[in-house]
């Protein structure tokens, strides 16, 4: 039969809980791997998302879309590469820079996400880090101050906790 054995002070958390230890998803590799895709992601959704601010205010505030290509509507001349009149169309047979950015944003996204996805499970933090991760995306300027901080949870938690991401 086993006896039982005490808990000793050093297993104690403050308050007389006993202290759990940290499990992770995955390894030290497997996380910092993690880490870095959603750093990339969040920078690349972040300049995605303001260019697509930038786009829309061209487009609603000014009736322009940014085009590449095409022959100007009025004038029958070749046009290169600037803002054109957004109704009626003011470049015939262009590449639609505007939209492009829209399709670009929208896709990125979807891979900021899975960034998300990723970073979150290996972390095993709860539901709502995922969705505050979710909405740096969404929110101008809000991926690049989302990622710094975690980012530097990420690290601490992965310092404060050396054995805990050795799974193999």
């Amino acid at each position: 039969m086993i006896d039982p054995k005490p808990a000793t002070p050093s297993a104690q958390a403050p308050g007389g809980k006993a202290g759990k230890k940290r499990r992770f998803g995955g390894t030290e590799a497997q996380i910092r791997s993690a880490l870095k895709f959603y750093k990339v992601m969040a920078y690349l959704t972040g300049i995605m998302l303001l260019l697509l601010c930038a786009e829309l205010v061209a487009r609603y505030g000014f009736g322009q879309y940014l085009f590449a290509g095409g022959t100007n509507a009025v004038t029958g001349q070749p046009f290169g590469f600037g803002f054109a009149d957004a109704e009626p169309p003011g470049v015939l047979n262009g590449v639609n820079i505007s939209v492009t950015v829209l399709i670009v944003h929208g896709w990125m996204y979807v891979v900021y996400l899975i960034s998300n996805f990723r970073l979150w499970s290996l972390m095993r933090w709860p539901f709502l880090k995922l969705v505050l991760l979710a909405l740096g995306g969404v929110v101008p300027f809000l991926s690049f101050i989302v990622e710094k901080k975690f980012h530097a949870e990420v690290e601490a938690e992965l310092a404060a906790n050396p054995q805990a991401p050795q799974r193999y």
